[in-house]
């Protein structure tokens, strides 16, 4: 049975970042259906979904959908790209168990192709 989190009291936040998405990504584990072969599949597909979320935030900030007018903040596409950037990093740690390490090597990779030597 799982057991829904009580609103009331939070838990407490995440020693760092990678803490946190290890703490996500056991709890999504702990929850999946035992003989879910496709998880990782559908994990890298939510990027998809919340991406979506994400360009829906924004057209409902801009108000650039003359249906539905503005109804949607800037407050909310900040929410939504960092629900873009946790499940992005679950699936990384859905593939590795040292997503910080492979995030990180990939990060300086980048930062090295894109700012060259001073980076």
């Amino acid at each position: 049975m799982t057991r829904t989190p009580d609103p009331a009291t939070p838990p407490a936040p995440p020693a760092d970042l990678w803490t946190g998405i290890d703490d996500l990504w056991t709890w999504l584990e702990s929850n999946r259906a035992p003989d879910s072969a496709d998880t990782l599949l559908v994990r890298v597909l939510k990027l998809s979904e919340e991406v979506g979320e994400v360009a829906e935030a924004v057209i409902g900030a801009t108000g650039r959908n003359p249906r539905k007018g503005t109804t949607h903040t800037w407050d909310d596409v900040r929410a939504e790209l960092c629900d873009v950037a946790i499940t992005a990093l679950v699936a990384l740690r859905t593939l590795t168990p040292e997503p910080g390490e492979v995030f990180t090597h990939h990060l300086n990779r980048v930062r090295q192709r894109s700012l060259g030597d001073g980076a």
